[in-house]
């Protein structure tokens, strides 16, 4: 394969068309809230946890200077007398003294556009723990030889220089992936509006604490930390369409969510966010011809549980109890489309099941396109589902599809959607063609699987989830999307030649 460019200083990477062509079926899994350092900082010749420097290691408090120890916060905001209190460094969560095994559900980081862009400090990385609701709990890591998906890893291709789209957390990061945009909401209520100091960074409420005593406090709450303050959504903001963690108005369609919101004692949705428009990668496969398909764990039964009246028990969506595959409405992108709306020939061509997906490998009849999510228990969240239950989800499908007859054509990329508020070293590529207003955000890990990707190989190409919408666009001779970065890397140094 001829390649052009050169991969270290992160120039774009064109495979000449037969390899790229030898390519004829694309399939991308994507997990959920894992930077690289938390999963693979021990990966075997990756740039890992020993290469981080002293500053990128040592987090700082609020004033600058270093945290005397590691505290991990509660949903109080104070120490948990369940975690031991930690040197100021990174540390394995599976190992003494934290011993949390990769099977237990652990917390949830901060992982919100703003808080991130602080955390990362101009690429020191160190207010990761000062900018957390659990404070130090963000420095930790696994070791991951005993995952099945290090395996896969091991006999293919690990990315160890791949980076988030966007700052942040999923919703944002699942926009970024179809269309290398951010979703506009000009019309939002001051409630769902972020409140930003002269520095442009998130107001913190009078007398927020130190680092060193608890969890910082800002003055916007999770829903005012929505919509910047010229009317970008950036933070999780539910869908127009069911399912939604909006349900329908009383006196509206039931397949759309209630315009006005959605709001009780306990919880405050905020209003949906108006249907999107910008072109997404959907758009320009229809528009070439090529078939392509966003399947997703659960989604038959939360859109029949979000079709319910207003006031019903919602079972699916969001719901933690045994046996509800937990879906998330804020990680499925096309429902907020305009296009993909319900009734729409595009929905219900191309908006599927994970049931479907798993059907379609057997009989050999993917889209040339596929993206899979997979429901909130399979994703590797943490706070709700536990690590090896998504290992073994995701190691499970690529058996299938490594039996399936696609496979001599196929190429599998594994990624996350976002860091979930854990620390990674590595800082992200600022700059022209780099990066914008709205990442790329922190390293993550990405698997590059198939016949026709390098074995036993470690790219350090530099990579976002655009180069997944730049390999996308130029395999199937598409007009390239806007937000896709210049300099970013096109997945190609990873095939074989």
């Amino acid at each position: 394969m001829a390649l052009s460019g050169t991969a270290a200083m992160g120039a774009t990477i064109s495979a000449d068309a037969s390899a790229l062509r030898a390519i004829e079926n694309v399939v991308i899994i994507y997990a959920e809230n894992h930077s690289f350092d938390n999963l693979y900082g021990l990966f075997p010749g990756a740039n890992g946890v020993a290469n981080a420097t002293a500053q990128q290691r040592t987090q700082l408090d609020h004033d600058g200077k270093p945290l005397a120890e590691l505290l991990v916060f509660g949903r109080d905001g104070k120490p948990d007398a369940a975690y031991p209190r930690l040197p100021n460094a990174p540390f394995r969560i599976d190992a003494a003294p934290v011993n949390r095994s990769p099977t237990r559900i652990v917390p949830s980081p901060t992982h919100d556009f703003f808080h991130h862009q602080e955390q990362i400090n101009g690429g020191a990385n160190n207010l990761f723990a000062a900018m957390s609701s659990v404070g130090g709990w963000t420095l930790g890591y696994y070791d991951g030889s005993g995952f099945k998906l290090w395996q896969w890893a091991r006999e293919f291709t690990l990315a160890d220089n791949f980076f988030q789209a966007a700052f942040g957390g999923s919703y944002l990061n699942h926009q970024w992936l179809i269309c290398a945009c951010t979703p506009r909401h000009a019309e939002a209520p001051a409630s769902m509006r972020v409140r930003l100091d002269a520095q442009g960074k998130l107001e913190k409420r009078a007398g927020s604490p130190s680092a060193n005593i608890a969890a910082v406090q800002v003055a916007s709450n999770s829903l005012g930390r929505s919509v910047t303050p010229d009317g970008w959504s950036v933070n999780t903001t539910q869908p127009p369409y069911q399912p939604s963690g909006i349900p329908p108005a009383a006196d509206g369609p039931a397949t759309h969510a209630n315009p006005k919101g959605f709001r009780t004692v306990l919880f405050d949705a905020g209003e949906p966010i108006p249907p999107q428009t910008a072109t997404t990668i959907g758009d320009t496969l229809s528009a070439k011809g090529v078939s392509w398909a966003w399947y997703a764990g659960g989604w038959n039964a939360a859109l029949a549980d979000g079709l319910q009246a207003p006031d019903a028990k919602r079972k699916i969506i969001y719901e933690r109890a045994e046996g509800s595959p937990n879906f998330q409405p804020h990680h499925q992108p096309f429902n907020y489309f305009a296009r993909y709306a319900p009734g729409t020939p595009e929905r219900a061509l191309h908006l599927k099941d994970g049931e479907d997906f798993v059907a379609d490998i057997a009989a050999g009849k993917l889209p040339a396109v596929s993206f899979y999510k997979p429901a909130g228990r399979d994703s590797q969240h943490p706070s709700y589902t536990d690590i090896m239950s998504g290992d073994a989800h995701v190691a499970g499908l690529l058996e299938k599809l490594r039996a399936s007859a696609q496979w001599k054509k196929m190429l599998v990329i594994v990624t996350y959607d976002e860091n979930g508020g854990y620390w990674d070293h590595v800082p992200p590529p600022q700059g022209a063609g780099w990066g914008d207003r709205w990442g790329p955000g922190s390293r993550i890990p990405a698997l590059l699987i198939g016949p026709h990707v390098k074995r036993g190989f470690i790219d350090s190409t530099p990579y976002d989830t655009t180069s997944i919408l730049k390999f996308i666009s130029q395999r199937f001779d598409l007009p390239p999307l806007p937000g896709v970065r210049a300099k970013m890397g096109d997945l190609t140094p990873a095939l074989l030649p």
